[in-house]
């Protein structure tokens, strides 16, 4: 797929993950263990043949850069293709102003350098995997105008409140897009992944801002439906938007399951993410380790149940870990329970010996901190 851009984008002002995002990107943050939410989009683009590719980031970059380097573990050739990292500062001044058109704007000269026909756009708080050079084959088939990714689900009254949803006619054209207001359980939740023209993209993004600074792509978009040939594409497979904390949390202890984690890993699809040269996990004698995902580098000398281990934590003796998400660097003290918990990378649980949050209302613990 050499004729397509693509292009990452960065939550929008709805999007917050309490605690987390304090620190970093949504993209940078810690997604089982390994893996970084900005993982997911990146090698859905690399396996889809796309070798141009624009990651938008509007504050705390450092981590997220970091984590990206130069996109060779991403498996893209510096020498044919290209990560680039784009920032957006004007939401800066104002949230109201904190836009994906805002950024697209910002840095149209190198969008419009790219010698690519056509735009794939996906979120970098979505994870799901998705084959970008079928979508945009059967796009170009098809004579659409716009192509919008959609994940059919049954329970949009209790989750998804912050996604749009789309109204579809029979033959799945795109009547509106509009907030999921929690008032129905079935729903077509949108993906925030269009496929379209490179010169449509920038035709609308510059129509968006003429008409408002407050407006998003999805905004512009839902107003050309009655003028544009509009498509949804339906996906299947797995699919977690992580909006808030609690989707964050639930998305992490979901893929606890291996039935699930084989919904969403693939071998012939690989996730690929930056790896470092740690030594694998060390189980101590009387440790125990039950329906849990344990990354590298750990030192596990405690029990740990149903929980997400990140790299190089260490669980002492007598300690108990259990329904949390630990991100790396983690120190659980001798005899401490933690429970219903997500612990920031770095924290030192060693004094306060019992974390334990209600199941229906996890906990967090800041990042380096120590209790």
């Amino acid at each position: 797929m050499s004729s397509a851009l693509g292009i990452i984008n960065f939550a929008g002002r709805h999007i917050w993950v309490e605690g987390l995002q304090s620190y970093r990107p949504l993209g940078a943050l810690s997604f089982l263990g390994r893996y970084r939410m900005v993982d997911f989009p990146i090698s859905n683009m690399s396996n889809s043949g796309i070798d141009q590719i624009q990651v938008y980031v509007r504050r705390c970059p450092r981590s997220l850069v970091e984590h990206l380097g130069t996109g060779r573990h991403y498996n893209i050739n510096s020498k044919r293709g290209k990560l680039n990292i784009l920032f957006s500062e004007k939401g800066v001044e104002n949230n109201v102003y904190n836009t994906d058109i805002t950024a697209y704007i910002e840095n149209m000269r190198v969008i419009e350098r790219v010698p690519r026909d056509y735009v794939v756009i996906a979120p970098s708080y979505m994870v799901y995997t998705m084959n970008f050079d079928t979508m945009l084959e059967n796009h170009i088939e098809s004579g659409a105008d716009i192509s919008l990714l959609y994940h059919s689900v049954d329970n949009a009254k209790e989750a998804f409140l912050n996604c749009h949803v789309l109204e579809l006619n029979r033959q799945k054209g795109v009547l509106s897009i509009e907030p999921n207001h929690g008032n129905a359980k079935n729903r077509n939740i949108f993906m925030d992944t269009y496929v379209m023209k490179k010169d449509l993209f920038i035709e609308l993004v510059e129509k968006a801002k003429k008409l408002s600074s407050m407006y998003t792509l999805s905004d512009i978009i839902n107003a050309e439906c009655c003028e544009l040939d509009i498509r949804g594409v339906a996906h299947k497979g797995y699919f977690a938007a992580i909006t808030n904390f609690e989707s964050y949390f639930n998305a992490n202890m979901s893929l606890i399951d291996l039935k699930t984690a084989r919904s969403l890993f693939d071998p012939s699809w690989p996730i690929y993410t930056r790896t470092n040269d740690s030594s694998p996990t060390q189980y101590f004698d009387g440790s125990s380790v039950k329906q849990s995902v344990v990354s590298n580098g750990c030192l596990i000398e405690g029990t740990v149940e149903n929980s997400v281990i990140g790299r190089g934590c260490v669980v002492k003796k007598g300690a108990v870990v259990r329904n949390s998400v630990i991100l790396s660097g983690t120190v659980i003290g001798k005899d401490v329970h933690v429970e219903n918990q997500v612990v920031d990378k770095e924290a030192h649980l060693i004094h306060g010996k019992e974390l334990v949050a209600p199941a229906d209302n996890p906990g967090y613990i800041r990042r380096g901190d120590t209790l």
